[in-house]
């Protein structure tokens, strides 16, 4: 897909081609599909939008199975949710031990390994105790939702795995969300917090690192959308860019409002639109519940963006 403004010289293989332990991923803005899917799936009793329903070890096989096939090339797997306090969600998550955690994720992560052995799967985790447990159950990737600020030790365990690392803008800790902050320019104050978080990582030894600016957390409405329209600012830092945008209050403030949001499974076609944006801005992974609309999506965004797809024309 030929949409971002910048040549394709700007952006160094050694950084965008991702080595997950052995495994290579292509996140080069350009890339044919568009951008790579990550299907999510909450081994957790209470996240907002699918808490309780893949608990269970054959009902999260049977999640997983659904979504390799609907063309999802990550398994994001998360113990612990990040739901926000307030009167869509109620009291929001409950911080979970690591202990826990483990025990959710681990069984988890070696079924997939063990029974799905060509796909890549990611630990949704900031606990150091756990993303070791998980790469050694067979994770390729650490996604980190508070972007290493609670110090540098995550990002050792992962550099000795030869792992990436997700490093995602967010303010405070996951269980006392939302965070209210006044932003003077969210884009730019965003760019600097995922830089500081790439050096971080760096400087433990990570090799490659993907930048998430948060869509959703301790932002306005209006400060969410500004970072989906600013992702190609965010590629100035020379990382891949991943957007987590599935389902998110803001979409749901958007198709309705504020106090009166579109309900969770009504934010479908909001989430899609929003993807597309990002996409163009350079995204080039999309973390998100609705696996096979957003690869269509994906495909036909690429096809109608790209100057020349020889294989579609191919197909005509």
């Amino acid at each position: 897909m030929a949409a971002h403004r910048n040549s394709l010289e700007t952006f160094p293989a050694a950084h965008f081609v991702l080595d997950c332990r052995g495994r290579k991923l292509d996140c080069t803005p350009g890339i044919e599909q568009g951008a790579h899917v990550m299907g999510i799936l909450n081994v957790t009793p209470d996240s907002f939008s699918d808490g309780g329903r893949y608990v269970d070890l054959d009902a999260a096989l049977g999640r997983v199975e659904d979504m390799l096939e609907e063309g999802a090339a990550i398994i994001d797997v998360g113990g612990e949710s990040t739901r926000p306090r307030g009167s869509v969600y109620g009291e929001g998550a409950v911080l979970v031990p690591a202990d826990e955690e483990r025990r959710r994720v681990v069984p988890v992560i070696e079924a997939i390994a063990s029974r799905f052995p060509d796909a890549l799967i990611s630990i949704d985790t900031y606990k150091p105790d756990v993303a070791r447990a998980a790469l050694d159950a067979g994770a390729h990737l650490v996604n980190d939702v508070t972007g290493l600020r609670n110090g540098p030790e995550l990002a050792v365990i992962a550099a000795s795995f030869g792992a990436p690392v997700i490093v995602m803008h967010s303010l405070g800790s996951p269980g006392e969300m939302p965070h209210e902050h006044r932003y003077e320019d969210v884009v730019e104050e965003v760019a600097a917090s995922l830089e500081g978080s790439m050096r971080t990582a760096e400087a433990a030894g990570v090799r490659q690192v993907v930048l998430d600016p948060g869509f959703g957390f301790g932002k306005s409405i209006a400060e969410n959308l500004r970072v989906v329209n600013g992702v190609d600012r965010f590629l100035q830092l020379n990382r891949p860019v991943l957007v987590g945008l599935s389902r998110k209050s803001t979409i749901g403030a958007v198709l309705g409002s504020r106090e009166h949001p579109a309900p969770v499974d009504q934010r479908l076609y909001g989430t899609l639109g929003a993807t597309a944006v990002a996409v163009l801005r350079g995204a080039t992974i999309v973390r998100t519940h609705d696996v096979r609309p957003t690869v269509e999506l994906l495909r036909v965004l690429a096809a109608t963006a790209a100057s020349s797809i020889p294989s579609f024309r191919e197909m005509t």
